[in-house]
Parts: C-alpha cells; sequence; structure tokens
C-alpha cells in the first residue's frame, strides 16, 4: 500500500507498536506525528528515522485522557499538514494484577486504565473526527485478546479492552460512510514494557504462549505494524475486530512440536 501524500497521528508511538508502526507509515510514504506523555528523548529518534524515509515527522507531547490533550494533538496535526488521514489510537496503560487477586485493583485502577484504554480513544476520535470526515480516513485502535479472554495483565485492562473493542464497533456505524474503524486485537507481543511488566514470569508466560499457539509464535511490534496498515489500507473494511495471535485461537494439537 503507497500512502505518499497522507498524514497520520500514532498516539503512544516513542517504542513498541507505536513506533513500529510509524516507521511502517513512514515507509509508505505517510508524514507522522509522534505522540509520547513522558520523555520526548525516544519519541524523538523515532520521528528522526521516520524522516530518514523521507517524509515530515514531529513530536508532540500528550496525554491522550486529557481531552485538552487530545485537541491540542488534532490541531497540531491540522496546523502542519491541514488535513489527517490516520488515527492509531496506540496509547495504552495497565496495573499488572494476577487475576485471583482482586484486592489488588482499586477504583482508583479502574478509572486511570479506562481513561487511556477506552476514554482517550474516544476522545482523539472526537478530537480528529472533522479532519477525518474531510478525508474519508480510516481509525485503528490497538486492542488486546484480553478484551475477549478476560485474561491479561489484569482484570481492569482486560475490561477496558473488551469496552474498547464495543467502542470500535459504535465508531465504525456512526462514522460511516466517511470513516472507517477498525480494532486490532494481538496477542502476546515480545516488548521491554511487557517484560517489564511480567518480571520473573515473563519468559514462562512467552514459552507457554507458544507452546499453545497453533504457529508455536510470539508477536514482534512489526507483526502489529503490518496489521494495523492493513486495516488503515483496507478500504471495505470497518468495524471490524482483527486478532492477530499466532494461532493461540485455535490452539495446537497436543504432541505437536513447536
Amino acid at each position: 500500500m503507497d500512502f505518499k501524500g497522507k498524514c497520520a497521528i500514532v498516539t503512544g508511538s516513542s517504542s513498541g507498536v507505536g513506533a513500529a508502526t510509524a516507521l511502517e507509515l513512514a515507509r509508505r510514504g505517510a508524514s507522522v506525528l509522534i505522540n509520547c506523555s513522558k520523555s520526548t528523548g525516544p519519541a524523538e529518534a523515532v520521528a528522526a528515522q521516520c524522516r530518514e524515509a523521507g517524509v515530515d515527522a514531529f513530536v508532540v507531547s500528550a496525554n491522550v485522557a486529557d481531552d485538552a490533550d487530545c485537541v491540542r494533538l488534532a490541531q497540531a496535526a491540522k496546523a502542519r499538514w491541514g488535513r489527517l488521514d490516520f488515527l492509531v489510537n496506540n496509547a495504552g496503560t495497565t496495573k499488572f494484577v494476577a487475576a485471583q487477586k482482586l484486592s489488588g485493583l482499586s477504583a482508583q485502577d479502574f478509572h486511570d486504565i479506562y481513561s487511556v484504554n477506552t476514554i482517550g480513544v474516544f476522545q482523539m476520535v472526537r478530537a480528529c473526527e472533522d479532519l477525518l470526515r474531510a478525508a474519508r480516513g480510516a481509525v485503528v485502535n490497538v486492542s488486546s485478546i484480553a478484551g475477549q479472554e478476560g485474561q491479561g495483565s489484569s482484570i481492569a485492562y482486560a475490561a477496558s479492552k473488551g469496552a474498547l473493542n464495543t467502542l470500535t464497533i459504535s465508531l465504525a456505524r456512526v462514522m460511516g460512510t466517511e470513516v472507517r474503524v477498525n480494532a486490532l486485537l494481538p496477542g502476546f507481543i515480545e516488548t521491554g514494557w511487557l517484560a517489564a511488566g511480567l518480571g520473573a514470569a515473563y519468559e514462562t508466560s512467552r514459552q507457554s504462549y507458544k507452546d499453545t499457539a497453533a504457529l508455536g509464535e510470539v508477536l514482534t511490534p512489526e507483526d502489529c505494524a503490518d496489521a494495523i496498515v492493513y486495516l488503515l489500507g483496507a478500504t471495505k473494511v470497518t468495524g471490524q475486530l482483527l486478532r492477530v495471535d499466532g494461532g493461540r485461537s485455535v490452539g495446537r494439537l497436543p504432541g505437536r512440536p513447536a
């Protein structure tokens, strides 16, 4: 897919899936707004890599949980390019708590996680709505298989992604015919963020995932970026929850080697 002349916002794009997506968009000719909520150093490095691909790229620090920041991101894209074709809602957060430990989650934890993973997505789409409609653009929300399986880093995280899946379908309905809205539901992704969150359990969890997935593989950020780019360019696809999980949903036959 050739995205020359297109412009995109990718939230949470200083590392991991967001960074890989920004770079893939840049390689395909799209200008990219790189977003981070904390340190701008890694984000600037991603922007520099995008510019090496021959496109315009710049960094805006903003927290998608803050509605005013979402508006500021949309306005920054409009001021720079006068248009917006793609919005990738990748920014996310969690609290790592074993599912059995209900006492490990407070009401505030739910508020904090939903404010980014679910409400932040809605706020970003609302802020970018006029630009996206004018460009007949596309939105991809980065969800998780946790939203379907009810497991993951915490119950609060899984619930927020389940809500995001429903939000995606609702937005696809109300923003057609001008804007397509889809979600990516990745499985286990090899990232420093997940490794830090799982700590000593990371390798065990990673191997367990590989042992039960039909393809015997976990995902890389680049695998997710490829799927996101597909959804952005698939002109007749909207309201879909694309599960990319290495075949975890179908599983592996007992005794089948990795």
